[in-house]
């Protein structure tokens, strides 16, 4: 799906701007672009706006990457956006502190999945939670903050997180 959510995502944005955490996204359209757009129109903050783009063999993005909100693209030749060796969404888990999965697609699910087999403390939308009863679950901006504070006693502290 790539639908915007901003009455989800432009709030779960500020919220995790306002906390002083990094926020990285696949970089790309829908609820990517609506997050990412809610963390850059919040000041003050400390951290960046990440996008770990999908691109060509070549390493040139795919079209519509990175959305305009990104602050820091990262470009890979990776063009797959799900669980295989050839998805750059092995990178997005790893390279995050927390991860919140919001309504999304296979590839929100793959990521699920990912940061499940990673061991990466993760928390879902309730539209997930049939499928990943066992994960904390929100259905707002608030609670999404709230469980990623939770979840983050779990981890290593000193460089800001990436939500």
């Amino acid at each position: 799906r790539s639908h915007a959510m901003p009455e989800l995502a432009v709030p779960l944005g500020r919220g995790i701007a306002r906390a002083g955490w990094h926020l990285l996204t696949g970089g790309g359209i829908g609820v990517m672009t609506s997050v990412s757009r809610g963390f850059v129109e919040t000041a003050p903050r400390a951290g960046l706006c990440l996008g770990i783009l999908r691109g060509h063999p070549d390493g040139r993005p795919m079209e519509g990457y990175p959305n305009p909100f990104v602050e820091l693209p990262i470009p890979t030749h990776l063009p797959a956006g799900d669980a295989g060796p050839d998805s750059r969404n092995h990178i997005n888990i790893l390279a995050s502190t927390v991860v919140l999965a919001l309504p999304g697609g296979d590839g929100t699910r793959s990521e699920i999945e990912l940061a499940i087999a990673y061991g990466r403390p993760v928390a879902v939308h309730v539209d997930w939670s049939p499928e990943f009863a066992a994960l904390p679950a929100f259905d707002d901006a608030e609670t999404a903050i709230a469980s990623t504070h939770r979840l983050l006693q779990g981890t290593r502290t000193g460089d800001p997180p990436h939500a």
